[in-house]
């Protein structure tokens, strides 16, 4: 037996929505801002398709992800379809020239042991937290990525 668990962030970042949109869409490199994640491979044969690897203090996962739903600039939604059940959306907000917004929302299925270790109030911060430092990393990378075009 599982539980969903699930978290939301979000983080204002000052560059135009057309960056923030290239950089989130390319996959492949969301391990340079994203701790736990240390490989996304998007498949050849279907794009929608993605290989993905977590790996984090002895803990190491994979799934393939699969593109539920895109609009260039709104919203990118995925699922898993098969390893680590996990599901969420990385939602974006033109801000005009102030920048954008970015917030993402992801929820996995823990096993019940696993479920009952991270349902644990402080356990559930760490995970936000660190979901947290990840979109903090997205907005140094984002205003480099910024500043070299």
């Amino acid at each position: 037996m599982s539980n969903w668990l699930e978290h939301t962030v979000q983080i204002e970042v000052e560059v135009p929505i057309d960056l923030v949109w290239n950089l989130w869409s390319d996959l492949e490199q969301m391990p340079r801002w994203m701790k736990w994640i240390e490989s996304v491979k998007v498949l050849d044969n279907d794009p929608d398709l993605s290989r993905w690897k977590l790996a984090s203090g002895g803990f190491e996962f994979s799934w393939l992800s699969r593109i539920t739903k895109m609009v260039p600039h709104q919203i990118i939604q995925w699922e898993s379809v098969d390893g680590l059940p996990n599901r969420g959306a990385i939602r974006f907000y033109d801000r005009g020239e102030a920048g954008s917004i970015v917030k993402m929302s992801i929820a996995y299925s823990a096993p019940g042991f696993l479920f009952q270790l991270m349902d644990n109030l402080f356990l559930g911060r760490i995970v936000e937290s660190t979901i947290q430092a990840d979109l903090v990393r997205f907005h140094d990378y984002a205003l480099k990525a910024h500043a070299q075009a």
